[in-house]
């Protein structure tokens, strides 16, 4: 079997861009969600997708294009903060977009809760190298956690799903040599904390 094929593929498949059209597509089909009209679902899916893959993604070419980042894979830690800021700054506005809606508030809490961990991977590569894949996938965890305790769906299998993907994941990322264990922890931990504690407390 070619294991770099699979690891690669697992990095695509599980980036930390499309990580929030996933949990919305859990939010819109396994909790009250599910009874919005597809106009109001389609609104949600194109404001995340807007905020989350495609400002993003464009942004990522015209530093490419500026010689600002090497490649779109941005392993170089310093080459990640201007990325790190900018996906940031997305996140608040796609949160502050949320915040028009009243029943959206669960996706203004996780909006957020995303803006918080792409400032605390911004402040760790000042220093240190961390794993952004990671710190997405314990972003994920944390807010089914959060979902399942709340209640606003059952949200076990989506869970087991999550735990099970984020240690394939983190086998793919050491196996291709881009992070060693310490930054794996960090960033599955680290999000799973700064996830939880935005969506409490925010």
């Amino acid at each position: 079997m070619n294991y770099r094929k699979i690891a690669n593929t697992l990095s695509w498949v599980l980036h930390p861009f499309l990580l929030p059209v996933y949990l919305m597509a859990v939010l819109l089909t396994m909790t009250t969600f599910a009874h919005f009209s597809p106009g109001v679902k389609f609104y949600f899916l194109w404001v995340v997708a807007l905020y989350a893959i495609i400002i993003p993604f464009l942004t990522l070419g015209i530093l490419h294009s500026l010689g600002r980042i090497s490649d779109f894979r941005i392993d170089n830690r310093r080459e990640r903060l201007l990325p790190l800021l900018i996906g940031t700054v997305c996140y608040v506005l796609c949160a502050l977009t949320f915040s028009k809606i009243p029943s959206a508030i669960f996706l203004r809490k996780f909006m957020l809760a995303a803006a918080c961990c792409e400032a605390m991977c911004f402040v760790v590569s000042l220093r240190w190298k961390i794993s952004l894949h990671l710190t997405g996938m314990g972003a994920i965890v944390a807010l089914l956690v959060v979902m399942n305790i709340v209640g606003v769906g059952n949200m076990l299998l989506p869970l087991s799903v999550a735990i099970l993907g984020a240690g394939a994941l983190a086998s793919a990322r050491l196996y291709l040599g881009c992070h060693n264990p310490a930054q794996i922890f960090a960033g599955f931990f680290g999000g799973f904390g700064v996830a939880m504690l935005a969506v409490l407390f925010l």
